[in-house]
């Protein structure tokens, strides 16, 4: 996991960068349950992430559990950015809805990082 799921310094700003790219929906689903090991030991309101779906699929239970990830996270949570095409602006909407979160979307990872570092 510790390849998908991972701290990164990005001009000195700690990120969580979480790949579920090209994933198959199994596959997110796991990313997906293991995320809150990452993001709850850090202070509340301080982690910014980075979640990159280009090329994964989903299904029903995946995004269930991405959308449960997503509320348990949200007190320890700054800013998040999800980065990818296709379904990911219907994923995202369903994501802001079920959560109480703002996830904003972006094509590419560059434009993530560049948005998650600005204050």
């Amino acid at each position: 996991m510790n390849d998908r799921i991972q701290f990164i310094s990005h001009q000195k700003k700690q990120i969580l960068l979480v790949d579920f790219s090209n994933c198959p929906p199994d596959e997110v689903e796991k990313i997906s349950r293991a995320v809150p090991d990452y993001v709850t030991t850090q202070p509340r309101g301080s982690v910014l992430v980075i979640s990159d779906f280009t090329g994964a699929s989903f299904d029903r239970d995946a995004i269930r559990t991405i959308k449960e990830t997503a509320v348990f996270d949200k007190p320890y949570v700054k800013k998040s950015a999800l980065v990818g095409g296709g379904n990911l602006s219907e994923v995202g909407q369903s994501l802001r809805e079920f959560s109480g979160r703002e996830f904003t979307t972006f094509k590419r990872r560059e434009e993530a990082f560049a948005w998650l570092i600005e204050d």
